[in-house]
């Protein structure tokens, strides 16, 4: 069973992702909540200040060996889902993402295919390492919430070879919960993910 971390935009998303995370049915023992995290925990974390909320996310993916990204139709813009993302990188976490626009809300609708988070996130070598970017507008920025440079150790893709950013979606897989049986079908791609990465 893998321990896996969930990332999704809270607001809009919550209800698609309880969807996910009640088909993986597995034994109770075995059940892992990380990244379902409490609304009033996450948002005390971040009033207490940014610091305090990367320490409870960093927390969260901590013990994990797989991040699942449920995509939306705004996910990939999130600042926190980003970090989320980096932080898997720098664990060396098997990814994946997994669309969930469409999965009904709590209204009963479904939303618009957003873009891959994975896809506004990736690596790039300087002359003094490897660093996480991310897309901003349209253009490439150096990662701002993480700065320092990647040990090439925790990489299980290739590290990249030159200033030229490699999304971090070139190498991991993407899969539509509702188009394709999601419902049956996520625990295979959980560990296929994982065994990608090694973990």
């Amino acid at each position: 069973m893998r321990r896996t971390f969930f990332s999704f935009h809270y607001q809009p998303d919550v209800t698609r992702a309880y969807v996910v995370r009640n088909s993986w049915v597995v034994k109770p023992a075995e059940q892992q909540p990380n990244g379902f995290f409490d609304a009033s925990v996450f948002e005390a974390s971040r009033k207490e200040s940014e610091d305090a909320l990367k320490r409870f996310l960093r927390e969260g993916v901590e013990n994990t060996s797989v991040t699942c990204v449920l995509a939306g139709s705004k996910t990939s813009e999130r600042r926190w889902v980003r970090y989320e993302i980096a932080r898997s990188v720098i664990k060396g976490n098997g990814i994946l993402t997994v669309y969930i626009h469409g999965i009904k809300n709590m209204d009963g609708y479904t939303a618009s295919k957003g873009e891959d988070p994975l896809a506004s996130m990736g690596v790039y070598k300087a002359n003094d390492g490897i660093y996480l970017a991310e897309r901003i507008g349209g253009e490439w920025k150096k990662y701002a919430d993480y700065t320092l440079a990647i040990p090439t150790g925790v990489l299980w893709f290739p590290a990249p070879t030159s200033n030229t950013v490699v999304k971090l979606s070139d190498h991991c897989l993407a899969y539509d919960y509702a188009g394709q049986d999601g419902h049956k079908n996520i625990g295979g791609w959980i560990e296929t993910a994982a065994n990608i990465a090694g973990r």
